[in-house]
């Protein structure tokens, strides 16, 4: 069972733990420990329902309510035309090494 990474939050001038409100552990000297901090997307219409999209959790619920899922590169379908390409790109390179 994998756990889950703790989630903080700044409250007090510290960061607190939000599930458990406990103050998060101090690193020992000359550790490198950072939070993350993503910022969120930029508001845009739903090209499907013309929704105004203003947050992550909204652009989720979009793509759920839509049916749709958040586009991956390896989901680009193949093309014959590309992947000649592709092909005669690869024996090129391996003819240049010899």
């Amino acid at each position: 069972m994998v756990q889950a990474m703790a989630r903080y939050v700044w409250k007090g001038g510290q960061f607190i733990d939000r599930a458990s409100g406990s103050p998060m552990d101090r690193p020992f000297a000359g550790a490198i420990v950072m939070p993350a901090v993503l910022s969120d997307i930029p508001e845009y219409r739903s090209p499907i329902d013309g929704r105004l999209i203003t947050s992550r959790s909204q652009r989720r619920d979009d793509l759920k309510r839509n049916g749709c899922v958040e586009y991956e590169p390896s989901m680009r379908p193949k093309h014959p035309k590309f992947e000649a390409f592709e092909e005669r790109r690869k024996r090129a390179m391996k003819e240049s090494r010899l």
